[in-house]
């Protein structure tokens, strides 16, 4: 039989394994320490969820999107919805919690906030910046759709409208939307208000179209962030397709809702040429 362990050896082991003990509690306890404090404190970033739609063709809070006198404007019969997202204040303040939580969920999104506000303002400061950038991407559209149509009528394709469209008034109201990110949806309401499809057709197809992208005066879409978000707010809202910046296509597709049609644009006349084609049954882009 195997020797029974002397009392002086039991002693040895019996330590041992306490200054173990000790020495590995020690060693966890800043760790430990570190994610309370990680925990409890703000970090540097913004949840966002899915934000309003709206119609660009139609009213917001009882007054026309897009205004336009000096000619007579169609009635198409679809819908043309900008799209939204809500992000929480750059002064809240957001835990670890949320950010983890944010990170496995499909109905937000947890993002730097340098990546959603300019660092270094305040909210005032943030939200004159923002406004900015929707009224300078409001004169944008409508540049980048007056050119199109000129284009048109200047083959004969578009519709009677004054020889000089500058002469036409166009105003653009969206209150309590900031960001460049609605332009592409302006330019095409635009489009749709005076010319539509330039045959005497819908843009839309009578389809509610959805969207989103910065745009220049050239016509060129830029990409503008948040886009997982507002598809599901499109897809919410009633969106059959959602014009989608062609840079920011792979993103969209990966958490797209089912039934929810992505088609990628780099141009105004991308955007115009799918819808046009979608209407006459021909090829489409997809992302």
């Amino acid at each position: 039989m195997p020797a029974e362990p002397s009392a002086a050896t039991s002693r040895f082991s019996a330590g041992s394994r306490s200054r173990r003990a000790v020495v590995l509690a020690l060693c966890a306890a800043p760790v430990v320490a570190l994610l309370l404090v990680v925990a409890l404190l703000p970090l540097p970033f913004v949840v966002a969820y899915p934000g309003a739609t709206v119609d660009v063709l139609g009213d917001a809070e009882g007054e026309a999107v897009i205004e336009i006198s000096g000619t007579e404007l169609r009635e198409p019969a679809g819908e043309l919805r900008m799209t939204t997202i809500l992000a929480t204040p750059p002064d809240a303040e957001i835990r670890l919690s949320e950010v983890v939580s944010g990170y496995f969920s499909d109905d937000r999104a947890v993002m730097p906030r340098d990546a959603v506000y300019p660092p270094g303002r305040d909210t005032e400061e943030i939200r004159d910046y923002t406004t900015g950038q929707m009224l300078d991407s409001q004169r944008t559209a409508v540049a980048a759709a007056l050119a199109l149509i000129g284009a048109r009528t200047d083959t004969g394709a578009g519709a009677e409208l004054p020889d000089d469209l500058d002469d036409l008034d166009i105003e653009l109201r969206l209150e309590d939307v900031g960001g460049p990110s609605a332009g592409l949806l302006f330019a095409l309401g635009v489009v749709e208000l005076l010319d539509g499809d330039g045959e005497g057709g819908d843009l839309t197809g009578g389809r509610v179209i959805a969207g989103t992208g910065a745009i220049a005066a050239d016509g060129r879409v830029g990409s503008v962030g948040g886009v997982p978000l507002k598809t599901r707010a499109a897809e919410r809202d009633g969106a059959e397709v959602f014009l989608v910046p062609s840079a920011e296509c792979a993103e969209a597709s990966r958490s797209a809702p089912d039934g929810l049609r992505l088609i990628p644009v780099s141009t105004l006349d991308d955007a115009v040429r799918a819808l046009e084609a979608l209407e006459s049954g021909d090829p489409v882009p997809s992302c």
